[in-house]
């Protein structure tokens, strides 16, 4: 999973970043300014850096500076759209430059092919010692790999996705099956049972009474 930080001093605008980001799996931290942008990079260790360019304090150029010897890939978020400001962000060393308002699909395209590039591609979600990655539908459970069937995978990634929150049987199975759902439930109560044991989640999936299933975590 890859840890990403924001740095951009328009709260709602960090805020819209941050949640969608975090519900595609990533680790997000947000900087509202570019000293404190400046700290969390002194502080720890990211994967990508989602920078503003005019920032109180320090702004996104200066900041780009100091980001530049960590290695770190950035990506410009602006307002200054002007080609020639496109043409001095990335000469100035940013690995892609999106102008503001955007599309929330796009900056997540954009964050998956930097990742992609610097070998970190694919998203993933994360459970205690299981990892999904959803790009090449692989499942690794303590380092160790996990066969599940087409179905068994989309079962999981549906239910880590929604953790913590209680799943109807309809919804679980019209998401997963792409069909009506009429009320039989021995399919998707087989692959539940099925996901159980293969993950040793006995006791992290919860039958929820007249309802469906749980992921607790």
């Amino acid at each position: 999973m890859a840890d990403i930080l924001i740095v951009e001093d328009d709260a709602a605008i960090a805020e819209l970043i941050y949640m969608n980001l975090c519900a595609e799996g990533y680790r997000c931290t947000c900087a509202h300014d570019g000293m404190e942008g400046a700290d969390y990079i002194e502080q720890g260790k990211f994967d990508l850096v989602l920078l503003d360019i005019m920032l109180p304090e320090v702004d996104g150029y200066e900041l780009l500076e100091y980001i530049k010897p960590t290695g770190t890939p950035v990506i410009f978020l602006t307002a200054k759209g002007a080609v020639e400001d496109r043409i001095r962000g990335l000469k100035a060393g940013a690995d892609d430059y999106l102008v503001k308002p955007f599309q929330v699909g796009e900056l997540l395209a954009r964050v998956e092919a930097v990742l992609r590039r610097m070998g970190m591609g694919g998203k993933q979600l994360e459970l205690g010692d299981v990892t999904v990655f959803t790009d090449s539908r692989q499942v690794l459970k303590a380092g160790s790999p996990v066969i599940l069937t087409a179905k068994e995978f989309d079962l999981l990634v549906e239910l880590m996705q929604n953790k913590n929150i209680a799943l109807y049987r309809d919804q679980l199975y019209e998401k997963v099956w792409k069909e009506p759902f009429f009320g039989e439930t021995r399919t998707l109560d087989a692959h539940i049972q099925r996901l159980r044991r293969k993950l040793g989640w006995e006791d992290q999936i919860k039958t929820i009474f007249r309802i469906g299933y749980r992921l607790e975590g």
